[in-house]
Formats: C-alpha cells, structure tokens, sequence
C-alpha cells in the first residue's frame, strides 16, 4: 500500500502539535487532498478536531492498547475508511522520546512513527528562546538516527526578526523550517481540568478551524509537506479487517440486529471508531443517544455502551432529564448488558457531586484536584458481559474523580491484584451483565470483548422480549399496581432531583449558576476567591457557639436570635426570619412566591435565580452595564415584574446603589428582594434598606462573611410580615442549628455591631492599596467598590490572540486563586473579582500580576498565540 504519511511531533507537551497538525488536516484538505488524521496515544479529544478537519473518524494509533503488531494494519484501516486517502497525518503525544514510564520509550511518539515507518516533523514552541532552538533540534534528531527529523515548524515567534534567528539556527543543522507561527495570529481553544474542551461542545469549533486552516496555509509550505509525506516506503502488510477479527459464532440466534445504544452528546464524546465497526461486524446496530436530551433509550435497546466524557460538567443537566435516568435504571434493572467507562461509570452511579445519577452503582462520585493518568494492564475478576474471568486486557485512566467505593465484590476488573470498578448482576440472570470501571479499553486490542459483549446483546434481543420498551411505551412489569406509578427500586417516575441539580440556566448552556468561590480555591492557592474575611471567628465567638454543644441534644430554639434581629434592625419579631445562611433565605422565597414575571438584576450574586430556576420559575434578567460602571436604572426593571431581586452593594461589582433607586423599584403586588450579604461593610450601614417599612420588601443578610462562619451557615430575613410568614411556612422545623441561633444572637448584639465597624477602616485601607495597585498596572477596577473585594477587567492586558482567562489561569499556576468572573451573567471570561485581603497577601498578587502584564519577545508565555492546547500535559480519557 502506497500511502504518504507524516507524523507531527514536538520536544514537549505544549508547543502546538495539536494546532499544527489540524490545521494541516484542514488546510490540506481545503487544498484537495483527501486527509486522513490520527492520534497516537489514548487521546480521546485531539481525534475529534482531527474529525473536523478531514470529515472522517479521527483514529488512534496506541502499541499498548492494541500491540504493536496492528498499528500498521489500524493505520492502513483508517487511512481506507471510508474511502482511500491521498496522505495521512500523525500526531504525536507529549514529546518525541516520551512513552511509557519504565519501558525505554516505549508507545512514544518515536516509537509508532518507527513502526509505520513515517518522516516526523518537529512542532517547536520559540517563544522562549531563538537560536536555542537549532540546538534543541539537532538533539532532538541525533537522540535515535533511526528517527527521521524531516522539517520542523516554529510556533510563537514573536517578531519577524525573532522568527528569522530561530530558522537560521535550525535550518543552519541542515533541517528545512517548513513555516513559521506568530503569537499574535490569533487562534486558540479553550480548555479545562482534562486538556481542550471535546469540538462537539464548542459551537465555535467550525468557525475557529476555518481560521487556523487559512493560517496553515499561509503560514506553511504545504507542498513541502506533502513531499515529505510521499518520502515515506511503502506500508506492506495487512489491513485491519472488523469483520475478520470477531467470532460471530456466540451472535447468532436472536432472529434481529439487536440496537447497542451508545451515549454521545457533549457530556459523552469519548470513544474509539472502531468500537462501533466492531459491534457492527458482529451483527448489531450501534445507534448514537444524547444523554442530555433523550428522555429513553433507542427503541430495541440491547446493550447499553457508555463511554467516557465529562458528565461532571453537565451534571446538573444529566439529572434534570429524569425520564431517562429511570429508563437506564428501569432496562438495567431486567437484565440490560451495560459496559461503562470512566465517565460511563460516574453516570451509573447514586450521585455525582452530590447531584443524584441513575443509582444503578450504590457508589459516590466527586471531582477532586488530583489527576489518575495511567496505562494498566488488568485482568477480570469474574464473568461479565464483556469478557469471561481472568481473561486479560490493557487499558488506561485519564480523570480527576474518584468514585467511593472504588470497587465492588466483584469488582470489573483486577489491576495489580487489587480491584477496579463494579460487576453487577441486578437482573439475577447468573452473570454480571453490568460491567462499569475507569478503565479506557480498545476492543481492536482484544476483539473478544466486542464480540462477547455483541453475544450478550443477542442473547438479550432474543430471550427478553420486552427488550424494545422505549419512547412512548411503558413496561407494566414496572408499574406499582398501588399507585400506578413507574417506579425502580422504590423510586418514581422522575427522580427526586435535588434544587442544585437542576439551576443551570438556559438549559445548561448559559453560565454556571452554582459556581462559587470556593470551587475557584484550592489546597495551596493564597486565596482571593472566597469573599470570607477571616480563617475563623473571633475568639469570643467561637466561645459563644462552643457553649451551645452541652445542648445539642434538645431541639433549637430560635426565640432569641429572633428578639436579636428585631432589635438590630428596629422591627418587630414577626417581621424577622433566622436563616441558615442567606442561600436558604432565597431557596425559601423561591418556593414561597409564586411570581409571574420573576427578574434579577445582573451581574450579582447567581444564588437568587439558581434557586428559582430550581423551583421551576421562568426568570427574566435585568444586565446593568460596565461602561456606566453598573449603575442601577430602575425604569430597566419592566414595569409587570412581580417579583424583583438585587444586591447591595453587589456581588461582585462592589456597588453600592442609593436606596432611594431602590425603593423607587417598589409597587403594588411586587416583591422587591434585596441582597444586603455586604452592607455591614459600608460604614454606618449606609442605603441600607433593612429598617424601612415598604410593602413587599425583603431584606436578606448573611453573618458567614464578615464573622468567619461560611461553615456554620448562619443568616436571616427582614422585612414584609406577610412575606415573612410565607416563607417560615416553607421552613422546615428546626432549620437554623443551635450554634447557628447562638451566632445569630451574639453577632446581632451592640458590641459585635460596633466591633464589626471599628474594622471598616482597616479594610478600606487594605481595598485602596489593592486598588491602587491594580490600575499602576493598567487594570483599573470598575467604579468604586463598597465592598471588600473588588471586581477586574482583565481584557486590557490580554495580548491579541490569548485565551481571555488568560490572566485568571496564570495566576492560578502561580500559586494564587481569583473568582473567575464568567459565571456571573453580564460578565465574561476575561472579569475577576478578588477579594480583599492583608497587605502582604496583596504585594504578592500585584507582584505575580506585574509578572503577567509584562511582554517581552521573547517570551515565556505558554499560553498566548497559535495553541489548540493550553498546558495541557497528555492525552484526555
């Protein structure tokens, strides 16, 4: 077989090999060529820009998922499915030499590109160097001769002169530079805590590879990169046949093509091509179903495949399509043959981060910092629908979640003797029909399992003949004959989802309404995310609330924080409320009103809408403008809104609006909800609304910033009695702990007021160096924040062509956390609010941003210019 092939490699991860190499695709496949592109590796991501690019699968090339013996004959596949190329393009992973710990190289880059004998074409980041790079060149082709270093391409120049000293040291060594990227063109691609973000959840995908192809194109010789592609001998042997690799004798029988449902979307894009091919030659039908929008499974459901992507990110939307979590469990429940993979395995689970999954695996799952990223080799622990015990298999792990258990007895598979993942038999057919575990597997490593797995889907066509119960039918064996209600190991129809599961606004696709600070925080960041001023209470307090612990054993008694309240803010007790915290106050007036035309002024704290979205309300949003400094104009604030929310001064611009603007938001039959969580912050409590007498008016406080007490969840409501016995009506009893009412009482008494106060100076103090310091460096803060934190445009020291979080993710690498600022509606990726801290904490965040807002050429920026891969260190899985 004639095929020219090139693969595209770098000295590291990072220096664009993920760019370069689409873009070729998309550029050479604009020129006429039909291009077919692969990944070496586990990589689940880059495939799929690859797919983009030349319009066919995206296609992996890994020696220790499938052995070396068959990378030519996947190769030789892939570049003929489904039709013939005229050249292929390899990408590489991590750097050239980099493979398998422990094993001299072994699945490197260096090593495939030996195997299918291709020219390689080195991926060189300059902007951190110039002439070094002819060194690191020639290293890089005279570690291994038999490696041949055919061109190289130099990314992130930064000036032509820059560029020009780097192609002289490279092509002075005798090695052809092939094109040169600037840092300044203007491509990039957003990423996460696995690497890109998946192409089938970026609706700019098109748009952005159209850009990079134009750039390849002008930027490189194409031609030359053909040439080298057609330098490459011949590819003898054999072409990876499905048809001819899977016994078919296990799937006959069942008289149909039974359907494999396999999950895709955004929230499952991981899988290899050849799964489908696979389960294709063995006689089934594999049909493709987006977990986020199918409310069941295809019709003529037979097996169940679930693959890997990033159901953490789309959780809250998983949970919402509550039809389709019964109907997993439902089918599984009878038997369903169900393999799962990494986030296959999440889904299956009771809940992920705390939001509840199908509870087919009585397991936990949650997002951590750590990375698990592995090759393994396993082995089954018993019989399954996808092998028979101790048959062996090579996999890998690639996430950042762990899953409690992590294992069950049986456990799917053995890694190292100890147990992996979950083999479950609900059904009580005699052998585990669900097989669900981390591990990443390459059925065209090991065949069998495709073929087994196909057999079991056979068996449960023919043998079940409720197998096709799907849209628009119900299975009666399902139905309580008590209530009528379809109901799985005792629960109903649709899943009792909690209220965070389903506040994700615009259907998941708008900003995410449950990030908060502390998720931008972590283990070993100096803190300016968390708006909460100190690491504990006072003293004083933390004696005042340990004195309650003789008492837990009786129920609470919130009789005296109430009379606490009352007389702080000069009301009478029914028009006071104790909370905990100020989230139950808006989760309480979301249940309790039931408002036509709900509106929250943006941007502001996202608590208030998330939690009428979750109680079903339609909300409308008010977006105040950065260019006026987001000043409140309540004409904006339509006219028939019954229902009005707002901060003051707000979360997180800092300002602080006059309460005549807000008391001219009043009318008859409205209820004006005003978040005053940081009032206590301005001096003398000024534009506070919480002693006003208006109809429909609710103040909420919050006690957890200014007192340290975040963990004890400690707050209350004032305002319109009537409104305030609504929301108690909705309260369940004892809702406010007895060391939350203790806190309440103490914070609310003179002293603690007054201690609060005597410490504003100090604060202002500390926001006007902050402050100061931030516009020295040519980020000025909007307006002038009350507040102790304050709120940042970043864009204007972002260099053209860098990602807009740019300065936020920098930072981070630096050892310091900011609030990111896009979940927030009204703002974008580019804002940041940070909070107020002491003035050493200070100096180090301007001293680390000084850092950042320096550009010099060159460069040792990571992240700016031509990257489809932000520091991103490996494959995704």
């Amino acid at each position: 077989m004639r095929l020219p092939r090139i693969v595209i490699a770098a000295p590291a991860s990072g220096h664009g090999k993920t760019t370069v190499a689409t873009g070729l695709m998309a550029a050479l496949r604009r020129a006429g060529h039909e291009v077919s592109g692969h990944k070496i590796g586990p990589d689940y991501i880059d495939p799929g820009y690859h797919a983009l690019a030349t319009g066919r699968p995206g296609r992996n090339l890994d020696p220790h998922l499938v052995g070396a013996d068959l990378l030519v004959p996947l190769l030789r596949h892939g570049a003929a499915t489904p039709r013939p190329a005229g050249v292929a393009i390899v990408e590489g992973v991590m750097g050239l030499f980099d493979g398998a710990i422990g094993r001299a190289g072994f699945a490197s880059t260096a090593h495939v590109a030996g195997v299918i004998e291709a020219p390689v074409v080195v991926v060189v980041d300059v902007s951190a160097a110039a002439r070094t790079v002819g060194a690191v060149v020639h290293g890089l082709r005279g570690f291994d001769p038999t490696v041949r270093v055919a061109g190289v391409i130099l990314n992130k120049a930064g000036s032509a002169r820059h560029a020009q000293e780097a192609r002289a040291a490279v092509e002075g060594i005798g090695v052809p530079v092939l094109g040169v990227l600037f840092r300044d063109d203007g491509i990039s691609a957003p990423s996460r805590h696995l690497g890109l973000v998946p192409v089938a959840e970026r609706d700019d995908a098109g748009a952005a590879l159209d850009r990079l192809a134009g750039l390849i194109a002008r930027r490189v010789d194409l031609a030359a990169v053909v040439r080298i592609a057609r330098s490459a001998p011949e590819l003898p042997g054999v072409t990876w046949d499905p048809a001819a690799v899977v016994d078919r004798s296990a799937t006959t029988g069942s008289g149909c093509e039974p359907v494999v449902a396999i999950a895709g979307g955004r929230a499952f894009t991981f899988r290899y091509a050849e799964t489908e091919e696979l389960l294709t030659a063995a006689g089934c039908r594999p049909v493709v179903f987006d977990p986020l929008a199918a409310d069941a499974l295809p019709a003529g459901t037979a097996a169940l495949y679930l693959g890997g992507g990033f159901p953490e990110v789309h959780a809250a939307d998983l949970a919402g399509n509550g039809a389709l979590l019964t109907d997993i469990a439902a089918r599984i429940g009878r038997g369903l043959p169900t393999v799962a993979e990494c986030a296959g395995l999440l889904y299956l689970c009771r809940e992920l981060d705390g939001v509840p999954m199908t509870g087919v695996i009585d397991a936990v799952a949650r997002m951590t910092s750590r990375l698990t990223l592995g090759y393994r080799d396993a082995v089954t622990a018993g019989p399954s629908v996808l092998a028979s015990a101790g048959s062996a298999s090579t996999g890998h792990e690639f996430h950042r979640t762990t899953v409690t258990p992590v294992a069950g007895r049986p456990a799917a598979w053995l890694v190292g003797g100890v147990g992996h993942g979950f083999a479950l038999d609900p059904g009580g057919t005699g052998e585990a029909t669900v097989h669900a575990s981390y591990l990443h597997t390459h059925w065209a490593g090991p065949p069998a399992l495709a073929a087994r797995f196909a057999a079991s889907a056979h068996r449960y066509a023919a043998l079940d003949p409720g197998h096709s119960v799907g849209r628009g039918t119900v299975d009666r064996r399902m139905v309580d004959r008590g209530t009528g209600d379809l109901s799985v190991a005792g629960r109903s129809g649709r899943p009792d989802v909690p209220a965070a599961a389903r506040a994700r606004a615009d259907g998941g696709s708008g900003p995410d309404l449950l990030h908060h600070g502390d998720a931008d925080a972590a283990p070993g960041l100096l803190d300016f995310a968390v708006n909460v001023r100190g690491r504990r209470p006072p003293d004083w307090l933390t004696r005042r609330i340990s004195g309650t612990f003789d008492t837990l054993g009786s129920y609470p008694n919130a009789a005296a924080a109430t009379a606490a309240i009352a007389e702080r803010h000069g009301r009478p007790m029914d028009q006071v409320l104790p909370t905990a915290g100020g989230a139950e106050a808006f989760t309480l007036i979301a249940r309790a009103l039931r408002p036509v035309r709900p509106v929250v002024v943006h941007p502001q704290f996202t608590e208030p809408e998330a939690a009428l979205r979750a109680a079903g309300h339609v909300v409308e949003r008010v977006v105040l403008s950065a260019t006026d400094g987001f000043v409140l104009h309540p004409p904006a604030v339509p006219d028939d809104a019954d229902l009005v929310m707002i901060g003051n001064p707000t979360n997180p611009t800092g300002v602080l609006h006059p309460a005549a603007a807000l008391r001219a938001l009043g009318r008859p039959g409205r209820v004006l909800v005003i978040d005053e969580a940081f009032l206590d912050a301005v001096p003398g409590e000024a534009e506070s609304s919480a002693g006003e007498q208006l109809p429909g008016l609710l103040v909420v406080r919050s006690l957890t910033k200014t007192w340290a007490l975040a963990g004890l969840r400690a707050g209350y409501v004032v305002g319109d009695g009537d409104v305030i016995r609504r929301l108690a009506a909705q309260q369940p009893p004892w809702a406010v702990s007895a060391p939350a009412l203790a806190a309440i009482e103490a914070c609310c008494a003179p002293d603690a007021v007054a201690q609060a106060a005597a410490e504003l100076p100090t604060i202002a103090a500390r926001r006007d160096r902050l402050v100061d310091g931030l516009g020295r460096l040519g980020l000025p803060v909007v307006g002038t924040p009350a507040t102790p934190f304050v709120l940042v445009d970043t864009s204007p020291v972002i260099p053209a062509g860098a990602s807009p979080d740019v300065v936020r993710e920098d930072l981070r690498r630096r050892g310091i956390a900011v609030r990111r600022g896009d979940t927030f509606p009204g703002l974008g990726p580019g804002w940041i609010r940070i909070a107020v801290r002491d003035p050493a904490a200070t100096d180090r965040l301007l001293a680390a941003l000084q850092e950042l807002t320096m550009n010099d050429t060159p460069s040792d920026r990571g992240d700016e210019g031509v990257s489809f891969m932000i520091n991103r260190g490996g494959g995704a899985g």
